[in-house]
């Protein structure tokens, strides 16, 4: 005999309720999921119907594929400034670009009026080794002529496979003939940073391009300058200007190396968006850390994304003291999602916030101490002079003010009575106020009269 279930009566009002309750919410869902179902298709429907009446009644036949790819340019472009839809060609550019390596010879090229012409070959790289010197100018690529040819279709011809043939063809001034090179590609590693010893003790990096090598090349350059330094840093600048970002996870190298002591303030960003998956704190690691000498870190208007995630974390960790002008205001994150036929999707799917919750979007980071890219009596001479910023995007997200977010202070201007003679530094007004400040940092510290610990 099968064994029966025996429900006493409250217990059958309160499974019947439960029951009813379930089977409610799975018809609303439902209903719900089909209200949004059906506008999604009738909104589809709209959409299908004028590309086939362009498509069957237009004065001349269009282009079906023009034609899609222009309704998806359209549909992005109603979002916000930086999603939009990459076609092959521009996405294999993007890949490359921020890898920082390719096959190619290894040659930074221009114009110089008119021709085809070699800015500088690239240290240890295939048209270095073979004697290509600056200047030079390219005639011919395999046999083609380059007259009327652009960089982009030169660089296109240039590059490939390694361990690919390329032959050029070039014309140097100081000889009568055209000399033919016969090069082999190989893998060309472009760095990201320049590093360098201002003077004694005090080291400059200037990153142009958040690329996957960033942050190994970052410490590797710490490293070189402690070690021409006598083994320890009087200070550092770390110079950020006209860098418009790049990839999230090497600017979180870059901070890492000054941030994480405390496990209980390791937030470096965090960004948020519809989706759980875009959800996301990145914290610094433990482990050793540079030592606590003074950093200076130069933004810009230029300065954009995650060279902003830099500036934010280290000013409000007080790692490092902001100088320069107002940064960009890129606040959001974008995702790429590969498509069909090798193009790709790049969708805005976060923001991001820094540690102390403020985010960046259409605002930028406020400098701790503000100094125009020329001297004071030059500025007042160009009163209508204003950098593009995010918030001047069409279509730019809005700024989003956090209920605890702490709105930055007014900047300092900073003032200095000169600097040696130094010809980088005489040239460029901001690098020389931040290595002025540096000095008397140092000054303070070795006199005793440093109160920071």
């Amino acid at each position: 005999m099968l064994p029966v279930l025996k429900i006493r009566p409250k217990k059958l009002l309160l499974t019947i309720m439960l029951v009813t309750a379930v089977c409610t919410a799975i018809v609303f869902y439902a209903v719900s999921h089909l209200r949004h179902t059906r506008n999604g298709t009738n909104s589809l429907r709209l959409l299908n119907e004028a590309y086939m009446t362009v498509l069957e009644n237009y004065v001349e036949k269009p282009d079906a594929k023009k034609l899609v790819l222009k309704m998806v340019d359209g549909m992005l472009a109603t979002l916000d400034p930086h999603s939009a839809y990459l076609p092959p060609e521009p996405y294999h550019e993007m890949e490359v670009q921020l890898s920082g390596a390719f096959g190619g010879i290894g040659i930074e090229l221009g114009t110089k009026e008119g021709r085809l012409t070699v800015i500088s070959p690239i240290d240890d790289t295939p048209a270095f080794r073979a004697g290509i010197h600056a200047n030079d100018m390219i005639w011919k690529i395999d046999g083609t002529t380059t007259n009327g040819m652009n960089i982009s279709a030169a660089v296109k011809r240039m590059r490939g496979e390694r361990g690919t043939p390329v032959t050029l063809t070039i014309i140097r001034a100081e000889n009568a003939r055209p000399l033919v090179f016969r090069l082999v590609r190989d893998i060309i590693k472009v760095k990201s940073l320049k590093a360098k010893l201002l003077d004694s003790g005090y080291g400059l990096i200037r990153i142009a391009q958040f690329q996957e090598r960033t942050g190994v090349e970052f410490k590797e350059a710490l490293k070189e300058l402690h070690a021409k330094s006598g083994g320890s840093l009087k200070g550092l600048i770390l110079d950020l200007r006209y860098n418009p970002g790049g990839l999230l996870n090497s600017c979180v190298e870059v901070v890492n190396c000054f941030v994480g002591s405390d496990i209980n303030n390791a937030a470096i960003v965090s960004i948020k968006g519809r989706t759980p998956e875009s959800n996301r704190v990145y914290n610094a690691t433990l482990g050793p850390k540079e030592p606590r000498y003074p950093v200076i870190v130069l933004i810009n208007g230029g300065s954009a994304s995650a060279s902003e995630i830099v500036a934010g974390a280290l000013q409000d960790h007080k790692r490092a003291i902001i100088m320069g002008t107002q940064s960009f205001g890129k606040g959001s994150v974008q995702s790429i999602f590969p498509m069909k036929g090798n193009a790709a999707l790049k969708l805005t799917t976060a923001r991001y916030y820094t540690p102390s919750g403020r985010s960046i979007q259409a605002k930028g980071i406020v400098p701790d101490i503000e100094v125009d890219a020329v001297k004071q009596a030059a500025a007042q001479a160009q009163p209508n002079r204003r950098e593009l910023k995010e918030k001047d995007l069409s279509n730019s997200l809005a700024p989003t003010v956090m209920p605890d977010e702490q709105q930055p202070k007014a900047p300092a201007v900073a003032h200095g009575k000169g600097m040696d003679k130094d010809q980088d530094l005489q040239k460029d007004f901001q690098l020389r106020r931040a290595v002025e400040l540096l000095q008397s940092l140092s000054l303070l510290k070795e006199s005793g009269l440093s109160t920071s610990k």
